[in-house]
């Protein structure tokens, strides 16, 4: 009989009968079926030394949990506000991330947890998901394809007069923080005229008139990272105040100048080169970001210019992303076939039988090293100057394979759209590296469980 009110409420929620949650309730128990992923994330927040989690009072989250919120942050492409928020009001992530009816995890929490993960750790957790797959027959091994693509920096584009801008306001910024603190240090504020030279430069249209504007905008950088130099020594001389957080406020402050004072440095010397002596630099001279200096330059196809990191992509047959490699610069395709099969046999144990690479790998040295190390049939989309009876048994298994290979393209545009592969949020290289592995990850597990629910 229908009632007027719900009296009584359940304290405990079952999965929902949709496609997501359902796919969340594969997913927990992967993660659950293999205990040795949270004992590795247990490391490394162990190693962290978090402020959240005290010895002697909050336990903090637990190594399953920050998996857990990981994996959703991916799947979703949350901001950690959005996370906190989506765990706190929904049951279905509550459940998958094992949090209880009490107060929800804030999302400086699962920031610092979340941050704390090292991209050796993710690639370890991968490869336990990849012989998990291979050894429920998800993953069978015997064929892979391997493509490059590029995942961007959280980085406007890099023009000169930008970054000199750049450089006066943030070294202005970590000044003011340091007066703010206590420190007795008196410096000019140079940032309107920084700001009002770099839209000058940007309107002039002609490079007559652009010269004399970076001339005076590289002397306000150097007058301004002169004051920076002066404002270090000036804490290197101040005595202890006994104040703990004003002091530790006064090194950080100092940390931060002698970061990128000679980053500033670096900026002015490749705009005299290039704006004023016309000089064409290499990239590996340049630098496109003060803060992501990391960040690669990256011609592809000889068209399009990318700031960020390439990234060699390697899947199998179910499409499960077997391998993953961060490169430095941008190293030719060509130069990375053998380690792709180096990899593979680390990580499956055993050699593909069939290998497909795109284009850009192609060369007849590559063919025969890899024919060299057991691979029976290699198949690169576009031949060039090989012949096809030396790369496969036939053209119908070439054919094949050049049509499997296409597919990875699918795969990086699944990661892009999704998984947020075409543009890094995280700062810094370390965790740059673990955003990309987190989207790999999030990736195989959402695979595998719709591979299981198929």
């Amino acid at each position: 009989m229908r009632q007027k009110h719900q009296n009584q409420l359940n304290l405990e929620s079952d999965w929902l009968d949709f496609d997501h949650s359902k796919e969340l309730q594969v997913i927990s128990d992967l993660l659950d079926d293999n205990p040795t992923v949270a004992e590795l994330v247990w490391q490394d927040l162990e190693r962290a030394k978090l402020a959240s989690c005290s010895r002697r009072g909050t336990t903090g989250l637990s190594a399953d949990q920050v998996v857990r919120a990981l994996i959703i942050k991916q799947l979703r492409q949350f901001s950690y506000r959005d996370l906190a928020f989506s765990i706190a009001d929904s049951t279905t992530y509550r459940r998958f991330c094992r949090v209880g009816w009490g107060k929800p995890p804030s999302k400086s929490t699962l920031a610092e947890c979340i941050k704390a993960l090292r991209a050796e750790t993710i690639e370890r957790i991968n490869r336990i998901f990849v012989v998990y797959a291979v050894d429920r027959k998800i993953e069978r091994g015997v064929k892979s394809r391997a493509d490059t693509t590029v995942v961007e920096t959280n980085i406007h584009h890099p023009l000169d007069s930008n970054l000199l801008n750049d450089c006066v306001r943030t070294v202005t910024r970590c000044l003011r923080k340091g007066n703010k603190l206590g420190l007795e240090y008196a410096f000019p504020d140079r940032t309107r005229r920084a700001k009002r030279r770099s839209l000058a430069i940007l309107n002039a249209r002609r490079k007559e008139k652009r010269k004399p504007l970076y001339r005076d905008l590289i002397r306000v950088v150097e007058e301004v990272v002169s004051f920076a130099e002066g404002a270090v020594a000036a804490i290197d001389r101040a005595p202890a105040s006994g104040d703990i957080f004003g002091d530790a406020g006064l090194a950080a402050v100092r940390k931060e100048l002698l970061n990128y004072i000679p980053l500033a440095r670096k900026v002015i010397d490749q705009t005299r080169r290039r704006v004023i002596g016309g000089e064409t630099l290499p990239p590996s001279d340049k630098i496109v970001s003060i803060f992501e200096e990391h960040t690669d330059i990256i011609r592809k196809d000889h068209r399009d210019t990318y700031y960020g990191h390439k990234v060699c992509l390697t899947t199998g047959g179910s499409g499960l992303i077997t391998d993953c490699q961060v490169l430095d610069g941008n190293p030719a395709d060509s130069t990375l076939a053998t380690q792709v099969i180096d990899r593979q046999i680390e990580i499956l144990g055993k050699v593909p039988r069939q290998m497909a690479y795109d284009g850009g790998f192609t060369s007849r040295a590559n063919l025969e090293a890899i024919k060299a190390k057991g691979v029976q049939d290699v198949a690169f989309s576009k031949a060039r100057n090989l012949e096809i009876c030396d790369m496969v048994k036939s053209t119908w298994v070439y054919k094949r394979l050049r049509a499997f290979r296409a597919g990875i393209e699918a795969t990086i545009s699944f990661l892009k759209r999704v998984f947020g592969l075409d543009r890094c949020t995280w700062r810094s290289l370390k965790s740059f590296k673990s955003y990309v592995w987190s989207s790999v990850l999030s990736f195989n597990l959402l695979l595998i469980a719709r591979h299981q629910l198929s």
